[in-house]
């Protein structure tokens, strides 16, 4: 059970890994995943040390584009806009598919 529901993760790594088949929307995810997540990460670490909030902004919007542009060749709308979790399984997909961590 994972992420409040009855599928396991590697299910839901299973329905993600449907809408994101074409190698320009993977390499574009691989790529956009983790600006975004350093992104979350420098913007409380910017606000709290009194440093430019731009670089993690623009790192935030670099990565949603990417996000985009690779939907756009996959010809699918990404999976958060019909469930929200999705957005965390995003971030378990690259974990897999770089190797850090195999779904459980």
């Amino acid at each position: 059970m994972a992420l409040f529901s009855s599928k396991t993760w590697p299910q839901w790594i299973a329905d993600y890994r449907l809408s994101h088949t074409h190698p320009v929307n993977e390499s574009c995810h691989l790529v956009g995943i983790p600006v975004i997540v350093i992104s979350l990460f420098w913007l409380p670490i910017a606000w709290l040390t009194h440093t430019p909030y731009w670089p993690a902004i623009t790192l935030f919007v670099v990565g949603w584009i990417l996000q985009f542009v690779g939907h756009y060749y996959e010809k699918k709308w990404p999976e958060f806009f019909n469930d929200w979790r999705f957005l965390f399984v995003g971030v378990r997909w690259w974990l897999d598919k770089v190797g850090i961590k195999k779904s459980c």
